[in-house]
């Protein structure tokens, strides 16, 4: 039995073949054979993170919240427009460690912000 490729939108295992595409059961996003052989990593090389538009984010960088955060253990969320200065990017699932004002250290996740002009 071959190994199914993960979803590519949320990388989920429980991927399924229905005649030429393969389909994910739990966002159910669809995509053909041929693409999921375009998307597959081609070399394993350093890590590149990205913001919210495509743009290659490093450390020390300043960004800017683009949508309200709730903030778990805070009586506020993280308004749009929050600038955040002096990034640290680090692996897993919230992809910057940073401190703000008013709010403490935190970890962000790089969808939810832009790089900052």
């Amino acid at each position: 039995m071959s190994e199914l490729p993960p979803c590519p939108q949320c990388k989920s295992s429980y991927t399924y073949e229905d005649r030429a595409l393969f389909v994910c059961p739990e966002c159910g996003h669809e995509w053909s054979a041929a693409t999921a052989a375009a998307e597959a990593p081609v070399a394993d090389g350093p890590k590149v993170w990205r913001d919210a538009n495509g743009t290659m984010l490093q450390d020390g960088d300043s960004v800017v919240v683009i949508k309200d955060l709730k903030v778990r253990g805070a009586s506020s969320s993280l308004k749009v427009g929050t600038k955040v200065r002096n990034i640290r990017l680090v692996d897993g699932d919230h992809d910057i460690d940073c401190k703000i004002d008013g709010f403490g250290a935190m970890q962000l996740k790089s969808e939810y912000v832009r790089k900052a002009t």
